[in-house]
């Protein structure tokens, strides 16, 4: 059997947190159950069980939520200890938790940095990107306490990177941003276009992204990137170093990159499985590990047709000279379907000017990543 990458949700979408743009509290007021509650151990157990019992070589345990910590740090001691009984077949695990830092204290930084959890830390940018959109239950910005637990997660050596939800202020502010990340020494970015909710028109927040504001903010990324480049210093960024990946015929890893859906297995406080944190919605349910193996779900997966309806990608996308770097992008950004099809991607125009005003500078970091050179010469 593979490897496979697995991802909990051990508070559903239980939050310390009221972001404006959350997805899953969307997603949570579109289906017959809102929320789960905590993960009980029957299920956490289970849920291990069947995938040490699939895993081959490797398994990734992700955590996300909602906000996961709100299932306590008992939990996630308990989560290592069944991970060494359950573990039979000795395949390395991977744990990773991705968390809005609102709890991250010393005893919580120490546990995370001692069992080698990779920690995604979100946080949007300056305080006045930050505050606009990452309230606390109160309505009081954040910035604050996402800034103390890096610093914590920092002093105790634990390793983590951040990620950025890509609003519409995002995009006016994006270099200031990249700036800020610098100076403060947060060298590993991913960003994510924020979502509008489900089955509204995009564009009717003040936080949504229209196509023409995220073209621009991929291109001011991207100088701010390949300036740091040229002079010899790489940033990680999600997004440019997938990139990198297919410019040097790699296989990219992240999700919306291979041209189709993966076979994702997103998982429930209840046990329940979906095949994307984007579709956990009723339609998609594919099963419960309490009950199913991760074979029952994949059978599930194919019969429902998700990856099948990824790989079908509009026809005007296939002649694309970009089409071989965009892929078609998300399945989520290519909603809503028509007569049974998925769309162009609501970005489309975004990434076909991004990569007209960007490529031959992406070609040329892929040339020097490939030779091993950095500096002047890319």
């Amino acid at each position: 059997m593979p490897a496979i990458t697995v991802m909990l949700k051990p508070a559903s979408g239980l939050c310390n947190m009221r972001c404006r743009y959350c997805f899953y509290a969307d997603e949570q007021k579109n289906r017959s159950v809102p929320s789960y509650g905590l993960m009980s151990e029957e299920v956490l157990r289970a849920v291990l069980t069947r995938v040490l019992e699939y895993a081959d070589g490797e398994c990734t345990i992700a955590f996300q939520g909602g906000e996961p910590t709100c299932a306590g740090l008992p939990f996630f001691r308990r989560v290592v200890e069944l991970e060494q009984e359950l573990n039979h077949k000795k395949v390395a695990i991977h744990n990773a938790i991705q968390t809005n830092g609102y709890v991250i204290d010393d005893e919580w930084a120490q546990f995370l940095a001692d069992n080698h959890f990779l920690v995604g830390v979100s946080l949007d940018g300056p305080r006045e990107i930050h505050d606009l959109n990452r309230l606390d239950a109160k309505g009081n910005g954040t910035y604050n306490r996402v800034m103390r637990a890096i610093a914590t997660l920092k002093k105790h050596g634990a390793e983590f990177n951040i990620l950025t939800v890509v609003t519409s202020a995002t995009c006016r502010s994006i270099r200031k941003t990249y700036s800020f990340f610098q100076r403060n020494g947060l060298d590993y970015q991913q960003y994510i276009p924020c979502l509008d909710p489900l089955g509204e028109e995009r564009g009717g927040h003040d936080y949504s992204l229209t196509c023409e504001a995220f073209g621009q903010y991929l291109k001011d990324l991207f100088d701010c990137w390949y300036e740091d480049a040229r002079k010899g210093r790489l940033t990680y960024n999600r997004y440019f170093t997938n990139l990198l990946l297919i410019l040097t015929r790699q296989q990219p890893e992240a999700c919306g990159m291979l041209g189709q859906c993966g076979r994702q297995y997103v998982v429930e406080a209840d046990g329940s499985v979906y095949p994307c944190d984007f579709y956990m919605l009723d339609e998609w349910k594919l099963g419960n590990f309490l009950t199913d193996t991760v074979e029952d779900v994949d059978r599930r997966r194919d019969a429902l047709g998700f990856i099948q309806m990824s790989i079908d990608v509009n026809q005007t996308c296939q002649k694309c000279k970009w089409f071989p770097l965009c892929r078609g992008g998300c399945r989520r950004d290519r909603e809503p379907m028509v007569d049974g099809k998925l769309q162009k991607n609501y970005f489309c125009e975004a990434y076909s000017q991004f990569f007209e005003y960007a490529y031959p500078r992406l070609a040329q970091v892929a040339r020097a990543v490939e030779a091993g050179v950095f500096g002047s010469s890319c």
